[in-house]
């Protein structure tokens, strides 16, 4: 299994992460997808039960990215702008919560992991749901393939 559904969760609640901030396209639904894959809605459903709060993070601007947030029952923060800390921070304003207790969940190094860190956010990286990017994605995952060779998302 690779991917959300993944995480050991266990783990991070054990390091005093209790606030969770996804990104959306390619870590919870496919790119250029209004679905969220069953197996991913359902793990996110057991998410407040297990103590976190969740507030999804996305560079998305289009009006399904509420929609699909809203279908879920958690909040978003869209046009996010990562790698830039703001739109991270704002989520972590929503959810009451703290760098330190928060855990920056996404498909890119580039944006979700590098936002996450500058936002001072606990970081993982997850494999992505597709291999169908943006053009500009695309020149970014090489990059990222360069600097992760021969190592594999935590989960």
């Amino acid at each position: 299994m690779t991917g959300v559904r993944a995480i050991d969760l266990d783990a991070l609640k054990a390091t005093g992460v209790d606030s969770l901030l996804l990104d959306l396209d390619n870590t919870v639904s496919p790119h250029h997808s209004t679905t969220v894959v069953p197996e991913i809605r359902d793990w996110l459903a057991t998410l407040p039960g297990r103590g976190f709060s969740v507030c999804f993070v996305s560079n998305n601007w289009h009006d399904d990215v509420h929609e699909r947030a809203a279908a879920l029952g958690f909040p978003v923060v869209p046009k996010a702008g990562k790698p830039l800390p703001f739109g991270i921070r704002k989520a972590m304003r929503l959810l009451g919560s703290e760098p330190g207790a928060c855990a920056m969940i996404g498909d890119q190094l580039f944006t979700d992991i590098l936002g996450g860190n500058c936002a001072g956010a606990v970081t993982v990286l997850v494999e992505p749901l597709t291999h169908v990017d943006l053009p500009h994605t695309r020149v970014l995952r090489r990059l990222e393939q360069r600097i992760m060779a021969g190592r594999n998302p935590e989960a």
